[in-house]
């Protein structure tokens, strides 16, 4: 069952393309985690937040990237990280165009 991990914590910056510029490498590895089928990066500039919606297929893969994930942000020194996991309401969620697979 798809699996909706999200996260965000305090961000000065960069943002904007500078956060394209710095992120890519990282996000060339998140790319790869086991089990992810998409990622939407966020940021904010205007409350200094950032983070990301991350889809997996299933809540193993989904804790397991959340517990190297959260480890690894702690180790850049950022503080103040809010993460959760969703279940999805698939029918609910068909209605309003969802779709969880890459099809």
């Amino acid at each position: 069952m798809p699996t909706v991990f999200q996260v965000d914590y305090p961000f000065t910056g960069p943002w904007g393309a500078e956060m394209f510029d710095a992120m890519q490498s990282l996000a060339q590895d998140i790319a790869q985690e086991p089990g992810l089928i998409w990622k939407i990066w966020t940021e904010n500039p205007t409350t200094g937040r950032a983070g990301g919606i991350y889809l997996f297929e299933t809540p193993g893969a989904s804790e397991a990237f959340a517990t190297k994930h959260l480890a690894r942000l702690e180790s850049l020194g950022i503080i103040g990280v809010v993460g959760h996991h969703f279940a999805i309401n698939d029918d609910l969620s068909q209605i309003t165009n969802f779709a969880a697979t890459t099809d």
